[in-house]
């Protein structure tokens, strides 16, 4: 199965429609891209249309709703977590100025943008932050 992304006059992804593989095939037995969008834009009407990999083979992810497909960049990238966050160019993935703990079992665990750090309650409803530099939990 192929999935397509639906995107709005902004490339913002609006859903993501499936399409059996028979449809994209060409008469070598070739998968082409332009063949699923032609399929989807006669069935719905819609002519913005892009391709997406479950296994980000291309695009480097996944198109899921809200996402914005960058032409310059032929990628899905997802809406910024926080402001904080800067976009990795080799992934199109948003990284934390703090990377994620090493340490997480045990621990649910959220960013906390006002201290720009990392934040986690254990299963005692204890709380903690991350500590970078020892690469540990410091309880509050």
């Amino acid at each position: 199965m192929a999935n397509f992304a639906k995107l709005n006059s902004d490339n913002i992804v609006m859903a993501v429609h499936v399409v059996d593989n028979d449809d994209i095939k060409d008469s070598d037995g070739v998968e082409q891209e332009s063949l699923g969008i032609a399929f989807l834009q006669e069935i719905h009407g819609w002519t913005d249309w892009k391709q997406t990999s479950y296994n980000a083979k291309f695009r480097k992810n996944y198109a899921g709703i809200g996402y914005k497909y960058d032409s310059t960049r032929d990628a899905f990238i997802s809406p910024q977590p926080f402001s904080s966050w800067t976009l990795n160019e080799t992934n199109c993935q948003w990284k934390s100025p703090v990377d994620f703990p090493t340490i997480d079992d045990n621990y649910y665990i959220e960013w906390d943008e006002a201290n720009l750090r990392w934040a986690a309650v254990d299963n005692n409803d204890d709380n903690f932050i991350w500590n970078s530099t020892t690469l540990s939990w410091d309880a509050l």
